[in-house]
């Protein structure tokens, strides 16, 4: 039977659980194409600032049009993490945000190759049966070549994931090194498209481009539960 810690984040059976995931691990999240009408839907619903919504207002600004507001970006990531992770993953709650950086302007059609990278992971000492693993998320425009133009955002978060249950490898059957390898679905929801060249490179940069300063979240592992971020 499966149990919550043999539980994807999805429902499924988990494939993958905290062992796997070791630090230097990166995992490519796949392509999302923005999509113009849900960019501009998604806006009048929750941040229904003037360049988020208003084409003559944005087109003579120095926006020189229309973006997407920095929530629905995040939100792309966050679809694309739980497709090609968190599906397979024994994947608990998240204990919250340390960093989340928009680093330059998203637009409609705009190619946002996704990718998650492992920094750090030890077992948890707030949740027996639990390991807290520390990550690092990119999203970076692509141009018409496919390769990367620039980073549009980062962000640095952690999230629980179950320990693997003794029962679900047999001792004779564990591999002797590495993690298990994170294969992507093949059909992915409308955003997620695999690059026909691989998993592309992060080039990150040394500053931003986005006025505003990370997001903060202040707490210790057992009671960090989200923050509140700003518009």
């Amino acid at each position: 039977m499966t149990t919550p810690h043999t539980r994807s984040g999805t429902g499924a059976p988990a494939e993958l659980f905290f062992e796997d995931l070791v630090p230097g691990l990166t995992v490519d999240l796949g392509v999302v194409t923005v999509d113009g009408d849900e960019m501009v839907a998604f806006a009048r619903r929750f941040d229904p600032q003037w360049y988020h919504v208003d084409p003559e207002l944005a087109g003579a600004s120095r926006h020189g049009g229309m973006i997407a507001s920095g929530f629905y970006t995040v939100s792309l990531f966050m679809r694309a993490y739980v497709d090609h992770l968190l599906s397979r993953a024994a994947a608990d709650a998240s204990p919250g945000l340390e960093e989340l950086r928009w680093l330059a302007p998203v637009r409609a059609g705009d190619r946002l190759a996704v990718r998650v990278d492992v920094m750090g992971a030890r077992p948890s000492t707030a949740r027996p049966g639990l390991g807290t693993v520390s990550l690092t998320g990119t999203m970076l425009r692509l141009g018409p070549d496919d390769r990367p133009e620039q980073e549009v955002l980062r962000t640095r978060f952690r999230g629980w994931f179950a320990l693997r249950p003794a029962e679900a490898t047999p001792e004779a059957e564990r591999p002797e090194s590495g993690p298990a390898p994170v294969a992507r679905p093949e059909n992915g929801p409308r955003a997620a498209e695999q690059p026909e060249n691989g998993p592309v490179p992060v080039a990150r940069s040394g500053a931003g481009t986005h006025e505003a300063g990370p997001a903060q979240v202040e707490g210790s592992d057992a009671d960090r539960s989200g923050a509140d971020l700003p518009h």
